[in-house]
């Protein structure tokens, strides 16, 4: 079910927002909602060249393993 959201925006924001989204022949809602989903897409994800490094990174792969472990196990501490 769909949600309603009130946002706040300057003047000159909301004015390129608006002529973004009549170029994409788009409502400001929708342009908004799919620029945000882009934005956690391309920046919360690695990408497959990206994954490939991850996976080809031994010592990284090793390091990380250690960690899955020692976290099982509650071994040592969280730090903001």
């Amino acid at each position: 079910m769909s949600k309603t959201v009130t946002l706040r925006l300057e003047n000159n924001t909301y004015r390129k927002f608006k002529k973004l989204a009549e170029s994409d022949n788009r409502t400001m809602s929708n342009f908004i909602e799919t620029s945000v989903l882009r934005y956690i897409e391309n920046n919360n994800f690695a990408d497959e060249f990206e994954m490939a490094e991850i996976e080809s990174n031994i010592d990284l792969n090793k390091s990380l393993q250690r960690a899955q472990k020692d976290m099982k196990q509650k071994k040592g501490s969280f730090i903001e």
